[in-house]
This record gives C-alpha cells, structure tokens and sequence, in this order.
C-alpha cells in the first residue's frame, strides 16, 4: 500500500523500489486489497473479537499513513502512525493468548516506540525527496541537522523503556550485555562524528547528509541486534543452559 502511494518520492530516494512499483501496475493495486482481505479473514477465523479489531487497527492506521486525502506519512504525525506498526502485531499476539499484563504493556510500549524512531531515521534518508514534495515531517520542519539531534536523543530516551522491559521479565544478563554494547557502539560512532554534528557550517551540508544515512544504517542493525538480543533472552529464561 505504502509503495503504491509513495512511488513519486521513492523516485528520488529509493529508484529500485519505484521502478519495482511501476512494473507491477494495477497488480500492485489488486496485491495490496488481497492481502488486506487476508489478513481480516485470518483475524476472523480465531472468532476472537480483538484479534480482529487490532488486525482492523493496524490496516486503519496503514491507510492513514499512505492513501489521500490523509497521506500522514508526509506530515509530523508520520512516527505516531508507524508507533502502531510495531504495537499492533504484540497487541494482536497479547490478544490471542488473552495477556494483557503491565509486562506486556511495556512491551507494546517499547516495540511501538522503537518503530516511530526508526521513521525518523527514515525521514532523514529521504530528507531530500521530502523536502522537494512538500512533506512536513518533522526533520523538515527542524531542518536536517536538529531533526538529526532530535532523533538521537529520542534514541537515547529509549533505553531506560528497554531497561524497564528487561526488570519487568526478569531476562538474563546477555540482555543488559547486549543493550551496554549497543549504547557504547552508537555513541562512540557520535563521539567519532562529532565537528560534523555539531558543527554549523553549510559548507559541511554534504557531510551531514552522509553521517545521517550512516547514522540511520546503524539504526536498523541496533534495532536487529536489540530484537535478537531479546528473542534470545526470553529463550533463555524458558529454557536456561545452566
């Protein structure tokens, strides 16, 4: 749905995908209402009232961001939207098997959060494509640079949430290894790029730009190696080696 409804802007910051997106044509159309039948159907066949609604949700909030008129993914309420992409599948597996602990809460919390992060990171990888469509999203607004800080420190306010999810389910201390290793690994990379964060100088405009895709790559391989980190915690505990 999304690459459908973005296939302009994917011109500029993602040419495979456009390119992908035009061959398909009207079939792309009739892929994205199929799977979307899919997925309510399968929702309907547990006969459990809010798997269905939280599969509904997430398909709600899916059109949201990409169809017109709404279009939010090109206006500052894009990270709100993709907070519901990461909550909704936990929501919709926390309704299955009928859970809805403070545990799991703070989960939904967390997953939710990491995925509105991760949208900006995105947003700064297509600032360009962005900013010559008109979208306001929030580096836009920002300007890239404050809208890179911004997105930093929204990163390093994640880690209390993923301290608190690990206290919260007793997960072991591979975890909390995982998580120091990740937090000294981004933060060395800022210490390491410092004169050109920091730095106000429009002559370093070219450098900012490529420390934000190479910021945004470490973004998806953190976010890998946290939901790693995690799986394999919570297999610890169920089935501990010692």
């Amino acid at each position: 749905m999304n690459n459908l409804y973005d296939v302009d802007l994917d011109v500029l910051s993602d040419p495979m995908r456009a390119q992908f997106t035009k061959k398909l044509g009207k079939l792309g159309f009739f892929i994205a209402v199929g799977f979307t039948a899919l997925s309510l159907a399968l929702g309907a066949v547990t006969l459990m009232p809010f798997v269905l609604l939280f599969v509904g949700l997430g398909i709600f909030f899916g059109v949201l961001y990409s169809v017109p008129p709404f279009r939010l993914r090109k206006t500052a309420y894009k990270p709100i939207v993709n907070f519901t992409v990461g909550a909704v599948p936990v929501m919709i597996v926390a309704a299955f098997f009928n859970v809805f602990s403070i545990n799991v809460i703070t989960l939904i919390l967390l997953i939710g959060v990491t995925t509105a992060i991760n949208s900006l990171w995105e947003d700064l990888a297509d600032f360009a494509s962005d900013f010559h469509s008109g979208s306001r999203t929030i580096p836009v607004i920002l300007g890239f640079r404050r809208g890179l800080l911004f997105t930093v420190i929204m990163g390093y306010l994640m880690i209390p949430l993923m301290v608190l999810v690990g206290l919260l389910f007793q997960l072991p201390l591979i975890y909390y290894a995982a998580l120091a290793t990740l937090a000294s690994f981004i933060s060395l990379r800022l210490i390491q790029k410092r004169r050109t964060l920091f730095k106000e100088d429009k002559a370093d405009t070219k450098k900012l730009f490529k420390l934000g895709e190479v910021l945004a790559k470490d973004f998806v391989i953190i976010a890998i190696v946290f939901t790693l980190s995690l799986i394999l915690s919570s297999l610890l505990k169920i089935t501990p080696v010692f």
